[in-house]
């Protein structure tokens, strides 16, 4: 079967030092108090003017996009995420399972990735993600089987020819079967690899400043298979080298009996004796804390990546973001890996979003909370102060949906209806300036190729 072939970054580029208006669309948000029902002008890559109604640019543009038929919003963020596990979606034997269970079937499986499985699955979920709406994408990757030492590396390059922008975190297993961990030998580094590793990958791939399109975290993967020590040590060395950690904690009461059994502690305790109660983390799920601990994380800064679909999917909770958010906390969405969600869209997760919290605090909750969770939320979790928002100075980072579908026949209020009625796909995406899908697809990508090589490879995959 023949490779799939990916678009790259300039196959739908515009003149990114054209004045382009985003002109008159359906219905706006912007993330904040700003009227932009007139459209937006951008040019080199950053909206410099938002436009209430009947308001004109200062100054001619040369490109001129009609959006009367589109409502438009920020680039949506995904703040958690595992790429692999596209390959590993719907798999029968986990399909009724919660999360320990579901990881000690799936972790022989995720054992046998190869670099090209990676690249593909990589490619379905970031192309996924696209067409969602979603701008921005963080990937936790934390399986380094022989022969897959170069995991981060092939993302990177897998986001470069997507245009997307990507926050990869080097994730690690130090903790195995056979000192009371959960994962096999097998997926398990020596910490020395990990932090060299680690060190390598932020000298050649982390760009700092508002633009950037590749950044770095360090991100051990849970308490349950990880030593206190790589804690630690990736701490101090993401301070050394000022990039953001990660990591995934009190999503399970499981997961808080192990912290229990095995460091003494509950799970914000430990958290706080390794050194990464601070602004720098993001946790991925954050349900299980107690008041006092919810208080303690907004205190630090500490922010958490809501995953409403993957919770639900696993039976594994639900996170009180509300009262998170009330706190201080920077409170973001993450659609979680394939295989407990099992897809990879930014606007149905905030529609669930929406849903679960509704279900725990009331109708009350706005569509437009949820909408925000989605961009200046996940911006802010991910520390990237020039997204998640239309504004003069941000990137130029949009999503442009259509309610032409049978769906939304009916409809009344267009930022109601994308959530209400389960808008499922963006007819157009821009990402720092360049149309990144256009109607509804991704130029020179061929969906249908790499279904076939993905489905491929993913069937191998579970057959060992």
């Amino acid at each position: 079967m023949p490779s799939v072939t990916l678009p790259s970054p300039a196959s739908a580029a515009t003149n990114p030092a054209a004045r382009l208006w985003i002109r008159n669309p359906l219905a706006v948000f912007t993330a904040n108090s700003l009227d932009a029902s007139g459209g937006l002008v951008i040019s080199n890559g950053v909206i410099t003017e938002v436009l209430a109604a009947g308001q004109q640019p200062s100054a001619p543009c040369s490109q001129t996009f009609d959006a009367g038929s589109h409502v438009l919003l920020p680039g949506l963020i995904n703040t958690h995420h595992h790429f692999y596990q596209t390959l590993t979606r719907a798999w029968g034997p986990v399909a009724n399972a919660p999360l320990f269970p579901w990881l000690q079937n799936l972790y022989p499986v995720w054992a046998r990735l190869t670099p090209k499985d990676l690249e593909l699955a990589a490619t379905v979920a970031l192309a996924e993600l696209l067409l969602s709406g979603c701008t921005t994408a963080a990937d936790h990757h934390y399986l380094f089987p022989a022969g897959l030492e170069d995991a981060i590396d092939i993302e990177v390059a897998a986001v470069r020819r997507l245009g997307m922008r990507a926050t990869l975190t080097r994730g690690s297993m130090t903790l195995g079967t056979d000192d009371g961990g959960l994962p096999p030998q097998s997926t398990v580094q020596d910490p020395d690899v990990v932090l060299a590793d680690s060190g390598r990958l932020v000298s050649e791939y982390h760009e700092r400043g508002e633009d950037a399109a590749i950044q770095i975290a360090l991100a051990p993967c849970s308490p349950f298979s990880v030593t206190k020590e790589i804690m630690a040590e990736s701490a101090a060395l993401a301070e050394r080298l000022d990039v953001r950690l990660h990591t995934h904690l009190a999503e399970t009461l499981d997961e808080e009996d192990f912290c229990r059994e095995r460091f003494g502690l509950r799970t914000v305790d430990y958290l706080d004796s390794v050194g990464w109660l601070t602004d720098r983390t993001w946790l991925g799920h954050g349900i299980h804390f107690s008041d006092a601990e919810i208080a303690r994380l907004g205190a630090a800064g500490t922010a958490v990546a809501h995953c409403p679909t993957s919770n639900m999917r696993l039976a594994s909770g639900t996170a009180r973001v509300l009262e998170l958010e009330d706190a201080g906390v920077p409170v973001g969405l993450g659609v979680d890996g394939s295989a407990s969600n099992d897809a990879s869209n930014m606007i149905l997760e905030a529609r669930q979003a929406l849903y679960l919290q509704r279900l725990r605090y009331g109708a009350d909750v706005p569509v437009e909370r949820a909408l925000g969770w989605a961009t200046r939320g996940s911006a802010a979790v991910l520390g990237r102060k020039g997204l998640g928002q239309l504004a003069p100075g941000m990137q130029a980072d949009l999503a442009l949906f259509k309610l032409d579908d049978l769906r939304f026949s009916g409809s009344h209020d267009p930022i109601a209806a994308l959530l209400l009625c389960a808008a499922d796909r963006a007819d157009r995406v821009m990402v720092g300036g360049q149309w990144r899908v256009v109607d509804g697809r991704i130029p020179g990508l061929d969906i249908p190729a790499l279904i076939a090589e993905h489905s491929t490879a993913a069937r191998r995959l579970v057959n060992g």
